[in-house]
């Protein structure tokens, strides 16, 4: 199965993709949306131009396991994108991906962001664990 990986921000949102059958994930690009209509239209397009068969969103939980207003914007991110795209919506805890992003990419200057590889770290988690 084909997905593809949402790190959602305010300003910028990281994609990539991979594959359950290989478990492998690659950065697509970082997205300079502000989160609204535009975006979800922007990740719906993305979905289809890389034949998403499910769509992966980070979900920024609390170090306590709990969910908070962050956690809630992407959940109703991910009901927008689901509206619009009709394709499976799955949440994967987004802690520490944004760090493990920075680590990889250092040495890197051009690409397609630390967003991007932020999406890539949360794939593979999400890969590792299905």
């Amino acid at each position: 199965m084909r997905l593809l990986a949402v790190d959602l921000g305010d300003k910028r949102t990281g994609l990539a993709t991979g594959d359950t059958e290989t478990g492998s994930a690659f950065p697509i690009e970082t997205l300079h949306i502000a989160r609204g209509v535009a975006l979800v239209q922007a990740v719906a397009d993305a979905a289809n131009e890389h034949g998403a068969d499910a769509i992966v969103i980070g979900l920024p939980l609390n170090m306590d396991d709990s969910e908070g207003p962050r956690a809630a914007i992407s959940r109703s991110f991910g009901e927008a994108v689901e509206a619009i795209c009709k394709l499976p919506i799955h949440y994967q805890d987004e802690r520490l991906t944004s760090f493990e992003a920075e680590t990889r990419r250092r040495g890197q200057p051009t690409g397609p962001g630390s967003d991007a590889f932020a999406a890539v770290v949360m794939l593979e988690e999400f890969l590792a664990t299905d």
